[in-house]
Parts: C-alpha cells; sequence; structure tokens
C-alpha cells in the first residue's frame, strides 16, 4: 500500500510540473514580418442603342487591374514593394477595339532606420506599358507612338525615407539613375522621348527623384490614395522637371463591388511639352485583401483598408 501511495505521490508531482512547465511556456508571436494589402478589379461597361433618336455607338468595355502592397517590417528593417497592373479596351460599333487603360508600375525600396521614422533608403522602379499606342485614339491604322518599352523608365537610386505612418511616405533620392528605353526600332528617332541619335535604344540622366503617397480615409468605404512623383536631371537643363500625379478615388459598396475613379497628370517635356491627363470611370467587381499584420503599430491607421 505504501509503494502505491508514493508511486501515485510521484506520479502526481511530476504531473503538477509538468502543467507548471507548460502553462509558464512564452507564447508564441504571431505577429508576421510581411504584410500583404491588395486589390484585384475588373469593371466593366456597355451601352446600346436602337432607332434612338439621339444617336449613339453600341459599345462593350472592360477594365482589369491589381494593386499589391508587400512589406516586410521587422526591427529596422523596411522594405516595401508595389505591384500595379492594369489593361482595358472598349470596342465600339464603327471604330473598332481601342485601348482605354495600360500600365504597368512596378517598385521596392528597401531601408535601415537611422532616426524615428526616417529610414536610409536605396530602391528601384520600373514603368512602362503592355501594348503599342497610337496617335489617333489608339487606332491601329494610325502613326504608331508608343509600345512594350518604348518607353520604358527604370529609376535606381539612394537617399532617404520619411514614414511617420502607414498612411503617408515620402522618399527622397539625391542621387538617382533613370534610364528611357526605346526598344521599338520604329520609335527609335532622334527626339522620341528624348533620344539623341536616330537608332538609340536608350537614355540616361542622372539626378533628384523624389516621391511621395498619401492614404485618405474620406469617410466609411471611400477612400482617396494619392501617389506624386519629380525627377531634376543634373546633367541637363535641372530646371525641366518632369512630374507626375496619380490619385485613385475607391467607394466600397459591398465586398465585392465598388466604384473606382482614376486621374492621372504627367509633364514630360522628353515626350510632349504640354501637359498629359488621363481620367477613368468604373464600377465592377473588387477584392480587396489584407493579409499579415505589421509589427509597427501603425497597423490601426490601415484598419479601413481591411476586408
Amino acid at each position: 500500500m505504501k509503494k502505491v501511495l508514493l508511486i501515485a505521490s510521484v506520479s502526481f508531482a511530476a504531473m503538477a510540473m509538468a502543467q507548471e512547465t507548460k502553462t509558464d511556456a512564452p507564447a508564441t508571436d504571431t505577429v508576421k514580418a510581411w504584410s500583404i494589402q491588395g486589390q484585384n478589379t475588373l469593371m466593366l461597361n456597355q451601352a446600346a442603342f436602337s432607332n434612338w433618336v439621339g444617336g449613339g455607338a453600341n459599345n462593350v468595355g472592360w477594365l482589369a487591374g491589381v494593386n499589391y502592397n508587400l512589406t516586410y517590417e521587422k526591427g529596422k528593417d523596411l522594405w516595401e514593394n508595389i505591384i500595379i497592373l492594369g489593361y482595358g479596351q472598349n470596342n465600339t460599333q464603327g471604330t473598332g477595339v481601342r485601348k482605354t487603360q495600360d500600365v504597368i508600375n512596378l517598385s521596392t525600396n528597401y531601408g535601415r532606420e537611422f532616426a524615428k521614422n526616417w529610414y536610409f533608403s536605396a530602391g528601384a522602379g520600373l514603368q512602362t506599358q503592355f501594348a503599342p499606342g497610337y496617335e489617333d485614339g489608339n487606332n491601329p491604322d494610325a502613326k504608331k507612338i508608343s509600345n512594350f518599352m518604348a518607353p520604358g523608365y527604370l529609376n535606381l537610386g539612394a537617399g532617404v525615407t520619411y514614414r511617420p505612418n502607414d498612411n503617408f511616405t515620402v522618399t527622397l533620392r539625391p542621387a538617382n539613375a533613370r534610364w528611357t528605353f526605346v526598344l521599338d526600332k520604329d520609335l527609335q528617332k532622334a527626339g522620341t522621348y528624348g533620344l539623341k541619335n536616330d537608332g538609340d535604344s536608350s537614355l540616361f540622366q542622372f539626378g533628384f527623384l523624389g516621391t511621395a503617397m498619401y492614404k485618405l480615409k474620406i469617410m466609411e468605404n471611400i477612400t482617396l490614395l494619392n501617389t506624386a512623383s519629380v525627377f531634376s536631371n543634373y546633367l541637363d537643363h535641372p530646371e525641366r522637371l518632369v512630374l507626375g500625379y496619380s490619385g485613385v478615388l475607391s467607394m466600397k459598396i459591398n465586398k465585392y463591388i465598388s466604384t473606382n475613379v482614376t486621374l492621372d497628370l504627367l509633364y514630360d517635356h522628353n515626350q510632349i511639352w504640354k501637359t498629359q491627363l488621363k481620367q477613368t470611370l468604373g464600377v465592377g467587381l473588387a477584392y480587396n485583401f489584407d493579409n499579415g499584420k505589421k509589427r509597427s503599430e501603425n497597423k490601426d491607421n490601415q484598419s479601413w483598408l481591411k476586408k
């Protein structure tokens, strides 16, 4: 009987110690260093006419796009990657198929924090389009004025990034190399996109690049994303700034349906000595996702982005 009681006592003590050890074990850190936010969109529009005195042409159009932000944030390290792709067409009776949207915008920026909200940073960016563009409203019978990587812009530089929260970021690169590529041989003529000679396929520039991003919540389910950039070429006419602005107004109807209004402004003297403007409006499917919890306490500032 004494042996039984002794064995039982030892067993009970062992179980108690094991339970205590299990209870006191440190909790696993479930906060992810990677945060992935994005939006997939498919916008549709259509108009049909029959014996309509006011006139009009039957047409149908579509626009598809993705906008991803992949951020690694751990300790003093901050690495942000942006993927923006978009393409759209409109088919109008009597006119045919025309391109309405065409964009490829890829960028990456790595920073190492040296003061609160300030980072030494370096990064790269690529901007171009998928398909040819034509002088007369994308009419393939008209003069071709652009194509894939014609132009294509590659930026590579270093500087500082200021990021007080997830909704506001400014990057200043006093040392930035900028290549303009024109890989379509039909467009490789002196003066086109700044090319110096006929047959040139690229133009090198070195200067200052500044970019900014600001997200604004106007009201529940209505947000405005603003991005802007400025570039000055130290090597040739630094006073001739290349300026760009993009605004995306998103009005969410429910989890899967939203309305997007976009506005793009661009001034680049190597393209045309005028301000370029592009505006689109679309209603359709939009799926937002927010996967991963950033280590910064600024995540609460982006609660309106969650699906």
